[in-house]
């Protein structure tokens, strides 16, 4: 009997870690991914260039590894970025090379400074050129042989270009991750730590809150919005270039922005409880709003996650409904005269606050449901 119970228990024990091990995975499968094309990239490169009898064959391998990265838009950007540098730096060290002759090492550093100028310059008015200045450094300095600068260049130009292919290739072959897949995991975050903000704020109306949290979370929920702004323009590059033919995600990024604003003006309305009696009345209403809200917003995040359908705003309207009511219950009961002019606004700014939030909520709401659609016909 002992034996069978312990059989029993490791079983259940080997199951538990499968699936702690395939939970892990799933959560981690961009990051997997990524380390799969990055070592697929860095070996192919170096099989084909030494196939191809490429001299300095680590260029290449070194450029399918950099401009490797999590999605197939932002590789695009990063292979273009590093195209553009290289053949700028090439072409301009090259020609310095081959004109002005630099015997010594003062003539060496004039040409050097020559050749970095107006390469520095070019980068801090287009950053995407920043390999430009090292790739003139190399093609000046790094002893070639027999080579002049421009068969240095031009061979820098064949193992670069060589490195992008292979990158490109692999990103769009092993594994490929979409940046549309990526904004999708960056919202579900955002909207995720919005819906623990509301409740967080709304809390507010009747109890102090706690400003160093909630800075902590405006924070949070800033960073999330940030990867998917840039998720986003990796989704652009890929739209541009003919990978997809998903919409926009550009207003998806806006429509967060202004729900992470409405949540700022929300905390600046409540630094402290509001003033009683006020606060006893509107804490019933607004308990259903964030009540409404949470579940609207952990609807609309499976919306994202799961393509399912989006939400009705109908319940969150409602909810607002109910405490304009309150606040116009107030207004006729001429509670709101007697209070400073300070908390006068604060009661009138949250409501405010919260009007603005249903609205861009709804704006929300339909931009997922145009990306959802678009996510439902490829599926």
């Amino acid at each position: 009997m002992d034996t069978n119970l312990r059989r029993v228990a490791a079983s259940q024990g080997e199951r538990q870690l499968l699936g702690n091990a395939r939970d892990w995975i799933a959560a981690h499968r961009a990051e997997l991914g990524l380390s799969l094309r990055m070592t697929s990239a860095g070996l192919i490169a170096l099989a084909i260039g030494e196939l191809l009898g490429v001299r300095q064959v680590y260029w290449a391998v070194l450029t399918a590894v950099i401009v490797m990265q999590v999605s197939v838009g932002g590789s695009l950007k990063a292979t273009i970025d590093r195209l553009a540098g290289t053949v700028a730096g090439a072409l301009w060290g090259a020609a310095l090379g081959a004109v002005i002759p630099h015997p010594g090492t003062l003539a060496t550093a004039g040409l050097l400074a020559a050749a970095l100028l107006p390469l520095a310059a070019l980068v801090a008015w287009w950053p995407s050129y920043r390999v430009a200045p090292v790739t003139a450094i190399i093609v000046l300095l790094v002893p070639h042989g027999d080579a002049g600068p421009v068969q240095a260049a031009i061979e820098r130009l064949i193992e670069i270009a060589l490195g992008c292919a292979v990158a490109l290739g692999v990103a769009l072959a092993i594994t490929p991750s979409r940046a549309h897949r990526l904004l999708f995991a960056a919202a579900n975050d955002a909207l995720t730590l919005i819906r623990e903000q509301i409740e967080q704020l709304l809390d507010g109306i009747t109890e102090p809150l706690d400003p160093s949290a909630v800075l902590a979370m405006h924070e949070r929920i800033r960073g999330a919005i940030e990867r998917c702004a840039a998720a986003a323009g990796d989704a652009a590059r890929e739209r541009a270039s003919y990978l997809t033919d998903a919409p926009d995600p550009a207003p998806l990024v806006r429509s967060l922005r202004r729900v992470s604003h409405d949540l700022v003006m929300l905390a600046r309305a409540l630094p402290k409880p509001l003033p009683e009696p006020l606060s006893r009345r509107l804490a019933g209403p607004a308990k259903r709003v964030g009540g409404a809200t949470r579940e609207f917003l952990a609807e609309l995040a499976n919306a994202v996650t799961r393509n399912t359908a989006v939400p009705s705003l109908v319940p969150l309207e409602q909810g607002l409904s109910k405490y304009e009511n309150a606040i116009s219950e107030l207004r006729r009961a001429r509670l709101i005269v007697p209070l400073s002019t300070e908390d006068a606004e604060r009661v009138l700014g949250t409501a405010f606050a919260l009007q603005q939030l249903v609205g861009n909520l709804a704006d929300l709401a339909d931009r997922v449901g145009d990306l959802s659609r678009h996510s439902s016909k490829v599926a």
